[in-house]
């Protein structure tokens, strides 16, 4: 009995060790959750394929490739142990994966939450499916390709042209060093990939739609195939059943709960429901079950405001650009994406802009739980957007982007385009307007700044970007002229029409200040002050013009932390205050007298 003791003992602590090495391990998808299922993350073998010719050499059949590499960091950072940073055209990944025994029978899911640029994923040497886009999430289904109780060969062909001119990059360097405000690259897998399996009648997807003045949330599910079952809907207030419903199941069919006694979700009080999607066979028995949570929130526009559950709610936004020193686009721990929050909170914000970059789930996952408002925002940046197909991918990544987002309570605006000066008045305007339409038609319940700072032809918030680091000429051009604001000094489009959306500065400050991380070609905007209290006032005063506005209804501050070269932040890159906090936070947490 000792014996078989200390084994059990020996193999738990074992099971705990490599559960403690795998890198990223909670669940990526805090919105849709199963139980079943399995991370892969940690140990890859990789090679880099600078000709390209990987196809011709048969590395689809490939059982391991002669380096080293850790996902799901990306071969740019350190965390990744390789720390390649000269361009990547192409890449391999090679892992085998081992399929539970308990999963016969399933529906076998394979997981990417986020893959730069075009992945094309084999297993055994045939190819499974293709999928382009760099910061959206995608699911292969590989059942077909796989055997419960049985081990294969995933490998994963990767392409990632970012010099091409027709594939957004973000903030992306598109020259071999990082300069003015483009930074290190990512290529290949940035985020967590998982599998897990699902009833073949099981959940799909889920939207859940709050409507907070009927006190009722709508579920509208997709399943992945029908054949009688049904869906049960279970909404909870803690411990408590809040609600139920159950609905046959069908594309078309949509539950709607309603609720006694709402608890609005808030920054003040971010309350979040629970929610237990179970699927039942025609037996009543329960053949799939997915557990989500939701937010009871409304943001509407009125009056030239943006509301947040009936109430005007003044923005105090700082710029996030999701930079990690040694993960790049990816965040080196679950608590540093909380940390800068925190950090974000700390500061006096009531939430930022997530600047050319989709964040990972358990961001806005975090932002959820904090009461912590967004906007979520494309890496559009990297291409020709004037070409026809460079449109095509922005737009076909913006779509996967905005269905994979759209129940966080958090995001209360999107931004699909940013900073377009383009004087090409046939193609731009069309897509312009036409991304603006596509996003209203994939949500009604958001504001949509369609292109932030930059040619506006249609959009819900009218935002401009103006580093002045001179507080009278910064408000002499925010100032109202003859009763209107001027928008064509801030290169707006003469056919744009403003129709009295809500202003807001979508940036602002960026003030320079060298912390002790040097890097070539450190830069912030305008003359950087030449003392702290030259700072304090300079970032006081420039704030203040803002809030002294009647007519602006927020603001954004660049930024929350430097980014490599750019250093500018209140926060060091590796999130060391720059500053007195506590004068800072006396700036941003200040809001004007006169809203």
């Amino acid at each position: 009995m000792k014996n078989l003791y200390l084994l059990i003992v020996a193999i738990l602590s074992g099971a705990f060790a490599f559960a403690q090495q795998v890198p990223r391990p909670e669940y990526p998808r805090p919105q849709f959750v199963r139980n079943d299922w399995v991370n892969l993350n940690g140990t890859w073998t990789y090679a880099l394929d600078q000709g390209d010719s990987g196809l011709e050499r048969g590395l689809t059949a490939s059982k391991g490739f002669p380096g080293k590499i850790t996902v799901p960091f990306c071969p740019e950072s350190k965390l990744s142990g390789v720390g390649y940073t000269d361009f990547i055209n192409a890449m391999w990944y090679h892992k085998n994966i081992s399929i539970p025994i308990g999963w016969k029978d399933k529906k076998i899911l394979l997981h990417f939450g986020g893959v730069d640029y075009r992945c094309d994923a084999y297993i055994d040497s045939q190819l499974v499916a293709t999928h382009f886009g760099g910061t959206s999430a995608f699911t292969f289904d590989i059942t077909s390709f796989v055997k419960a109780g049985s081990s294969h060969n995933l490998v994963l062909s990767i392409k990632d042209d970012t010099r091409s001119g027709i594939q957004p990059l973000g903030k992306q360097a598109y020259k071999y060093n990082s300069s003015g405000a483009r930074y290190t690259r990512t290529t290949g897998i940035w985020q967590t990939v998982w599998m897990e399996a699902a009833a073949p009648l099981g959940l799909e997807s889920c939207k859940i739609i709050p409507d907070l003045d009927q006190s009722r949330f709508t579920v509208m599910p997709a399943f992945f195939a029908f054949r009688g079952q049904r869906l049960r809907v279970t909404v909870k207030d803690g411990d408590r059943i809040a609600g139920q419903q159950t609905i046959p199941a069908s594309n078309s069919a949509m539950a709607v709960i309603e609720l006694e006694n709402i608890k609005p979700w808030s920054p003040e009080n971010p309350f979040l429901y629970d929610f237990i999607l179970e699927v039942l066979d025609m037996n009543g028995e329960v053949i799939d079950k997915v557990t989500s949570y939701a937010g009871m929130r409304k943001v509407h526009i009125q009056d030239g405001w943006v509301y947040l559950n009936n109430q005007p709610r003044y923005l105090r936004f700082v710029l996030d650009q999701g930079f990690y020193p040694d993960g790049i686009w990816t965040a080196p721990t679950d608590e540093a994406m909380k940390h800068d929050i925190e950090l974000s909170m700390q500061a006096g914000f009531n939430g930022a802009r997530l600047h050319q970059k989709i964040f990972e789930e358990r961001f806005h996952y975090w932002a959820d739980k904090m009461g912590y408002l967004t906007w979520a925002e494309a890496a559009d940046w990297g291409g020709d957007r004037t070409k026809q197909l460079t449109m095509k991918n922005i737009t076909e990544e913006w779509i996967e982007t905005v269905q994979q987002r759209i129940n966080h309570p958090s995001i209360i605006g999107w931004t699909p385009l940013n900073e377009l000066w383009i004087t090409d008045e046939t193609e731009y305007p069309r897509f312009n307007e036409g991304i603006y339409n596509l996003t209203k038609a994939l949500d009604q319940t958001r504001p949509i700044i369609t292109a932030a700072g930059g040619e506006i032809y249609k959009a819900d918030i009218w935002s401009v970007h103006d580093y002045s680091q001179d507080a009278t000429t910064f408000g002499q051009k925010l100032q109202l002229k003859t009763g209107k604001f001027d928008f064509s000094q801030y290169h707006i489009s003469k056919k744009a029409r403003y129709e009295g959306q809500p202003i807001m500065v979508s940036e602002y400050g960026g003030i320079k200040w060298l912390s002790d991380q040097k890097y070539a070609g450190s830069w912030g905007y305008g003359k950087g002050p030449k003392s702290l209290d030259e700072f304090y006032s300079r970032l006081e005063l420039l704030t203040g013009t803002i809030l002294k506005s009647k007519h602006i209804t927020g603001y954004c501050f660049t930024q929350l932390t430097d980014v490599e070269q750019e250093q500018n932040g209140i926060y060091t890159y590796d999130r060391r205050p720059k500053f007195d906090m506590k004068k800072v936070r006396k700036v941003f947490s200040a809001i004007p007298s006169n809203k």
